[in-house]
């Protein structure tokens, strides 16, 4: 099961975000017992004024070499559980997201 779903020329993330973490990173893939999967994420930054989204971005854009223009939000700003949008091509996102995954 995997967190991200490719489309045409986006791809869609499934991220689990803890806010007021002691460092920013990325902590490898969650199941819920439901069975949707989630990428762990957290950043240093509290969770007002969409500090710790902008910090997510930021966190993001960086571990898979993008731009932070070409990262955004289609659901969640106020959840924990955030839906992000990234662009570019599918293939290439998941090959980065797959390399990050295996450190």
């Amino acid at each position: 099961m995997s967190p991200a779903k490719a489309f045409a020329d986006h791809l869609r993330l499934a991220v689990r975000l803890t806010p007021n973490a002691s460092r920013d990173g990325i902590d490898g893939l969650d199941t819920t017992a439901d069975g949707e999967c989630w990428l762990k994420a957290r950043v240093t930054a509290v969770p007002e004024d969409g500090k710790a989204n902008r910090a997510l971005i930021q966190l993001m854009a960086k571990a898979l070499r993008l731009p932070k223009s070409s990262i955004a939000f289609i659901s969640g700003e106020t959840a924990r559980k955030k839906i992000l949008r990234i662009e570019g091509d599918p293939e290439d996102l998941i090959k980065k997201l797959d390399q990050l995954l295996a450190r």
